[in-house]
């Protein structure tokens, strides 16, 4: 029995995958799945698992691995243009951009309507009207929108010269900016309970000051039996951030925290948002989003 177990190595955790992507790329992880991927200097389709950071595409050979094998840059997408398939339950569609033309096929149509809703959203800073989605699914397009929108501004923020300045390729795709996620809000931990109670359609996970102006808080509101309020430290630890666990988490900046919550509880766990035109029910509580 030793000798048959010895031969079947430890399958790597999805936490620990999930830890060490983050290493290669802190870019925020929108959206993730199978693609079939087809660019110029391929003979035919490779089988990749894919994820969706910031306004590039990671390509991975498998759903565990934990270095990808391509990456393809978005930002500069010309157009998105459908292809009709003879495949049943298949979408196809290409990637026109400015030095290739890359083109993609899902697994099943559903998917194809995400993907599509996805890479349009990031690239064209706008939530697509003419994809064929759920309401929670176009929620999730909403916040992917508005957490693009300030990585965007931030990286406009930076001065020319730290652009210029030769690093490491591993560096080239490390987000080293300090925006804040979406769901951070400068209230109190009573103020933050108040507001998911209250608001229970826009999010439950708030980003909130720590009782000192260095560490964070994270407020969660699960409706398991019955509604639960928890409440999450995380700790500044130089340039890292690390969740108070039973066994202690840490992570390059604060949108992996908020990546990290919504990935471990398989997306029931989501961030509190809400725009400008909404009213948000506070019970009079004064509320700032860095917006």
């Amino acid at each position: 029995m030793e000798g048959m177990m010895a031969k079947k190595p430890p399958k790597p955790a999805p936490r620990r995958i999930f830890q060490e992507r983050l290493k290669i790329t802190a870019l925020p992880l929108y959206f993730e799945g199978f693609l079939l991927v087809k660019r110029s200097e391929y003979q035919e389709y490779k089988h990749y698992w894919t994820e969706l950071r910031g306004t590039t595409l990671f390509f991975y050979n498998d759903k565990k691995s934990t270095t990808y094998v391509d990456k393809l840059d978005i930002i500069d997408l010309t157009c998105l243009t459908e292809k009709n398939s003879t495949e049943k339950n298949c979408a196809k569609f290409n990637l026109v951009l400015p030095k290739e033309e890359v083109q993609l096929k899902t697994e099943n149509t559903e998917s194809g309507e995400e993907w599509r809703g996805f890479i349009l959203t990031v690239t064209e800073l706008s939530v697509p009207q003419n994809v064929s989605l759920l309401p929670g699914q176009v929620i999730r397009m909403h916040e992917v929108l508005e957490r693009e929108k300030k990585r965007r501004i931030e990286t406009e923020r930076l001065p020319n010269t730290s652009l210029e300045k030769e690093r490491e390729p591993i560096e080239d795709y490390v987000d080293v900016l300090n925006p804040m996620p979406a769901c951070f809000y400068t209230v109190s931990r009573k103020e933050a309970t108040e507001m998911l109670e209250k608001n229970p359609s826009l999010g439950n996970m708030i980003l909130r000051p720590g009782s000192d102006s260095r560490n964070f808080s994270i407020t969660i509101r699960q409706e398991l039996d019955m509604p639960r309020i928890k409440h999450f430290k995380v700790m500044s630890v130089g340039k890292n951030y690390t969740i108070e666990l039973e066994k202690p988490v840490t992570l390059p900046n604060l949108f992996s925290v908020i990546d990290y919550f919504v990935n471990e509880t398989r997306g029931n766990l989501q961030p509190f948002i809400y725009s400008t035109e909404e009213t948000l029910d506070t019970k009079g509580f004064p509320v700032t989003s860095l917006k």
